[in-house]
């Protein structure tokens, strides 16, 4: 997995390209996510428009991310779901974890 980070405005966003498996992303994400928040970010946007594939560890990993931002005061939204990563987060229930957008001037105007 590739991560390019950006930031708009005080938003930091993180553009994930690849699939967030076991031992494939997951833990490129994990350092990341936990680099930002030791740096200070506490806004945080992830574009998954070119994930392909989560598998449950991804998932775990979301989960831990918003969980480690939350603890630090900050949130993180997503943006661009694929079909599949919709469908996932409704029937993991974690859609209501998760604020997702369409539309990233939405996804930073939120925060």
């Amino acid at each position: 997995m590739e991560i390019t980070e950006r930031s708009v405005g005080d938003v930091t966003v993180l553009d994930l390209d690849g699939k967030i498996l076991l031992g494939e992303g997951d833990e490129v994400l994990r350092h990341t996510v936990r680099s930002l928040i030791a740096g200070g970010t506490r806004k945080l946007l992830l574009n998954l428009a070119a994930v392909p594939h989560v598998d449950s560890a991804g998932l775990g990993e979301l989960v831990r991310c918003h969980t480690r931002m939350v603890q630090a005061g900050g949130s993180v939204k997503l943006l661009n779901l694929t079909a599949r990563m919709q469908d996932l987060l409704s029937i993991t229930k974690l859609a209501t974890v998760f604020e997702s957008f369409e539309s990233e001037d939405s996804a930073v105007g939120s925060f």
